[in-house]
Order: C-alpha cells, then sequence, then structure tokens
C-alpha cells in the first residue's frame, strides 16, 4: 500500500501521524471542490517536526492520504467523539471552518464504508500490529499521537488554542505518571499547556490506550504557531506556510518524547 508509510524501529515507542497526509486517490482527485480544499486541514508539517523520533528507536505510522477522504482518528461507527461539539466525521464533508469539501452530493454509506475498508482499516491493522510486537517484547508500550491545528478556529473552539494541548480521555488511557511527566515538560517550556482540554484525545488514543494491558496512549495537539506563521485568513494564495526550520517548541517535543521512553522503560 503505497499511501501506508511505517519505519519500524526497536524502542518501546510507536508515533501515528493520521493527519499530516495530502493524497488524494485517482479515483478521489475530481471529487472535492478543490485539491486546496481538500487538504486545506492537514496536520502540516507534523511528521516532519517530529523527524528526530526514528533517531529515538520508535516506529512511526503514517497514512499520506488527506483526512478529506478517510479521518484515521474518528470513530469508526460514526458517532462523536465529543458530543454538543462541532466536529468533523470518518468522512468529512466540509472543513473545519465550514466551507463544503463536495461540489454536490456528499459521500453516501455505502462509500463511506469502502473507504473505511480500503484506507482506515488497514491503517489501524498496521497500527496494531505495530504495538502487538513491540508489547510482546516489553512490559510497557506508548503510542504517542502526534497532532497539530492552526491556532484560531472559531468554529471549532474559542480564542486561541494552547500551545500544548495533551489528550489522555481524562486520565483513562495512560498512567498518571506519564501524564505528569508530559505535563510538567510543558509546563516548564514557559509556554501554555492544558491537560484534556478541548482535545481530549481522538479516536486512537482512546481506543488503544489500555494501561491495565500495557499500552499507554497519549495526544499531542499542538497549536501550529509553535513551528510557522499562521495567516489571519488562510487561503489559497498563503496557506500552508513554510515550517520554521528551527521552531522554538522543538527542545519540548524531544523531551516530551524522552520523558515517554523513559516511561516505557521504567521496570516500574
Amino acid at each position: 500500500m503505497s499511501w501506508l508509510e511505517i519505519h519500524r524501529g526497536d524502542a518501546p515507542l510507536v508515533v501515528a501521524f493520521p493527519h499530516t497526509g495530502t493524497e488524494l486517490p485517482p479515483e478521489l482527485a475530481d471529487a472535492f471542490v478543490s485539491p486546496w480544499l481538500a487538504r486545506k486541514d492537514a496536520d502540516w508539517w507534523v511528521d516532519r517536526l517530529y523527524g528526530f523520533a526514528r533517531e529515538l528507536g520508535a516506529t512511526t505510522v503514517r497514512t499520506r492520504l488527506s483526512r478529506s477522504v478517510i479521518d484515521c482518528n474518528r470513530d469508526p461507527s460514526g458517532m462523536s467523539l465529543y458530543p454538543g461539539q462541532t466536529t468533523t466525521g470518518l468522512c468529512p464533508t466540509e472543513t473545519f471552518d465550514g466551507e463544503p469539501l463536495y461540489p454536490g452530493e456528499t459521500p453516501d454509506q455505502a462509500e463511506i464504508d469502502r473507504r473505511r475498508a480500503a484506507y482506515f482499516d488497514p491503517y489501524h491493522a498496521a497500527l496494531d500490529a505495530e504495538l502487538y510486537q513491540l508489547r510482546e517484547a516489553n512490559p510497557r508500550v506508548v503510542l504517542y499521537d502526534a497532532h497539530s491545528i492552526r491556532s484560531h478556529v472559531p468554529r471549532l473552539f474559542d480564542g486561541e488554542l494552547p500551545q500544548f494541548n495533551i489528550g489522555t480521555n481524562g486520565g483513562q488511557t495512560c498512567d498518571p505518571a506519564l501524564t505528569e511527566a508530559v505535563t510538567a515538560i510543558c509546563a516548564a517550556s514557559g509556554m501554555s499547556h492544558v491537560l484534556d482540554g478541548r482535545f481530549r484525545g481522538g479516536w486512537t488514543t482512546r481506543h488503544y490506550g489500555r494501561p491495565a494491558d500495557g499500552i499507554h496512549a497519549i495526544q499531542m495537539e499542538l497549536a501550529m504557531r509553535g513551528y510557522l506563521t499562521e495567516p489571519e485568513r488562510p487561503g489559497l494564495d498563503n496557506w500552508p506556510t513554510p515550517p520554521d526550520p528551527d521552531p522554538a517548541i522543538l527542545p519540548t517535543l524531544r523531551c516530551v518524547l524522552d520523558a515517554c521512553l523513559a516511561f516505557a522503560k521504567d521496570p516500574q
């Protein structure tokens, strides 16, 4: 599967990238209002930002497909992860800003099922296999789900998003020691952070996070201002902007992944 990118490491850490892809399958190339709109809400450059993870021995799992094709971090049943709040579905029909992604009819249930079988299921089968293999060899494994979003998206949240948004679904998806370590590092950065705020962890974190079974999942949603310049109004002529070659948040992210590894390797 050319759209699925796996780099296998031997450390008890898996870093997942469900939203950094921008590719559109040939059969859907003309389905959207525009290719730019179909790629607008990508977690731009996040896989590059965490490029150092491989140096730590981490396994990385990434889909190259745009989240507009299939969102690999949504509940496949179609249930909302954030009841009562605006969000997008398994096969989004609009952007974060409410712009229609399709010029006419949106995907029906048969098309949603087709995309799930073709893309969602293989992505998670691969992620599950990597976690299982590492768990067989280690008493604990950490799954770090890496994300980012623009700092201001009024339709999704009020005001400016904190720089570091840590998600554990209210402490259910990982041991408190891991949560405390990651939160302390973000606090020490001097930049804003929040634990289980607007982003409590998506389907990936909630589905795989089973502390009692030795799999500890944590999500990090970054405000994009930490590693690129955000235009006031993203448009075809100014979005995405290139990433900062030396972003101020990078040392913090390195410390966060170091902490995840230290936790996973701690025999206690």
